[in-house]
């Protein structure tokens, strides 16, 4: 039994790790920090654990050595307390952006900010279990992907692997509400934010970084272009992502690449039906879940090749995946503790 702590867990985020550990058969949970709740049941603000846990909140500051330690903080908050928190525990998994991209040039550019702890930088791996397995199976440290960086990841990286399409990737993007954490604002108010479809951010988005730099190591550099649009959904993300196949690519190499690629990946599942309502991915029905669910069609009038992805953005893309990371890391099945189906209907 590994003792774990959140250090950060009053947001989402934190929130989502807790709900699943607490049901982990191999993980004691220790200590949830929070500087706001300190004292308080952590079931102030998460009424879904209610009668779940006893624990209450404890100040960061009184924070425990223990085994593992994830960190659900704000991002660039981490960077600078990250050397304290090595010395608290023996493994960490970053949720937040701060050790996501491998140069301090690189994360300053995208980041707006100059990272203070660039010397970490190396020791941290990537999360997405699916491209980095054996590195997070010896490795103390993970950086969580982003979510919108995840799904599009995982859609791409069997195309870009067996070089089956062009370099141009445009991304479409729609994010839910909770991709913005708890911290409330003018866009998240109720009427400015209930039935809207608002492009929010049409070029620019910082998650490029991450996907090209999982996914250039297979090949040439990529120009990849996000647009991202905010929909009246709490949880999900759906990417609809348009690329250009290379010559004499037909759907036969794609469905092989793909299968050659996921046919032993747990959480990845391949969704491309000829009839019913869900004939491809759609985040509603993973609500809950660590699946990534990708479908794609090919358009031979407009030689594109369209790939969609869908995830959970707080399971998946962010608390499972790291959940499942931590997994790989101590040697227990990878699917442990993540085996919720989702619901239908919701």
């Amino acid at each position: 039994m590994i003792k774990a702590s959140i250090y950060g867990g009053s947001g989402y985020a934190g929130g989502e790790i807790l709900r699943i550990l607490l049901d982990h058969p191999e993980v004691s949970v220790q200590q949830v920090t929070s500087r706001q709740f300190n004292g308080q049941p952590v079931s102030l603000v998460h009424p879904n654990l209610r009668n779940k846990t006893d624990l209450v909140f404890t100040d960061p500051k009184n924070l425990d050595k223990c085994d593992l330690l994830f960190v659900a903080l704000p991002n660039g908050k981490s960077m600078g307390l990250m050397g304290e928190l090595m010395t608290k525990a023996h493994k960490i998994i970053d949720l937040g952006a701060d050790f996501r991209l491998h140069g301090k040039e690189n994360f300053q550019y995208w980041y707006k900010t100059e990272h203070i702890s660039p010397e970490l930088l190396p020791k941290f791996v990537c999360s997405i279990v699916e491209l980095h397995r054996d590195e997070i199976k010896n490795s103390s440290y993970i950086a969580g992907a982003g979510c919108e960086a995840t799904v599009s990841i995982l859609s791409l990286y069997p195309l870009i692997k067996h070089k089956l399409i062009e370099d141009k990737i445009i991304i479409d993007a729609k994010m839910s509400s909770s991709q913005a954490g708890l911290k409330a604002s003018l866009s998240s108010h109720h009427p400015e934010r209930s039935g809207v479809v608002r492009s929010y951010m049409p070029t620019g988005h910082r998650h490029t970084a991450e996907i090209c730099q999982e996914l250039e190591v297979y090949g040439n550099k990529l120009d990849v272009a996000i647009s991202a649009t905010a929909i009246d959904m709490v949880r999900g993300l759906l990417v609809t992502i348009h690329t250009i196949p290379r010559n004499n690519i037909t759907e036969k190499d794609i469905w092989k690449a793909y299968r050659e690629e996921y046919k032993n990946e747990p959480f990845i599942r391949i969704v491309k039906e000829s009839q019913g309502l869900y004939r491809y991915p759609e985040p509603k029905i993973l609500q809950g879940t660590n699946y990534c669910d990708i479908g794609f069609e090919m358009d031979t009038v407009s030689r594109r090749l369209v790939v969609i992805g869908a995830i959970d953005n707080l399971v998946k893309g962010t608390a499972g995946q790291a959940v499942q990371a931590m997994n790989i890391m101590y040697g227990f099945p990878e699917t442990t503790g993540l085996g919720f189906p989702g619901l239908h209907p919701i």
